[in-house]
């Protein structure tokens, strides 16, 4: 029985731990989209989010692996709103609130064109 638990526990905390993070505590560099000036739309490079924070979890090309579904083509499946909404509340072991704001809603229009 502790065997059982404790490898689940393990378990749980290697897959928390693979599809958190691509957070720093880095200053961004100088005129950074984090520091567009007021009234300019920042332009966010999902591609890059996506790597950081999802291949993991999905796989290289996003093929999918394990027990996680492929992304390369979600954009077939789920509209990107249905995509906002599993990267701000979860679904299945994906954690809520991976990435969030404006990069969450720049991801989900990206992998709303992956088909």
């Amino acid at each position: 029985m502790k065997k059982s638990l404790m490898a689940l526990l393990f378990g749980t905390t290697l897959i928390l731990g693979a599809c958190g993070g691509g957070e720093t505590t880095e200053e961004p560099p100088e005129n950074s989209p984090a520091e567009a000036p007021a009234g300019e739309e920042s332009s966010v490079d999902a591609e890059q989010i996506v790597n950081q924070n999802c291949i993991s979890c999905h796989g290289e090309n996003l093929e999918g692996q394990g027990n996680f579904p492929a992304l390369n083509d979600v954009g077939s499946r789920l509209s990107e709103d249905e995509i906002l909404t599993v990267i701000l509340e979860g679904k299945g072991a994906m954690p809520a609130k991976i990435i969030e704001g404006e990069e969450a809603e720049a991801v989900a229009a990206w992998l709303a064109d992956q088909k």
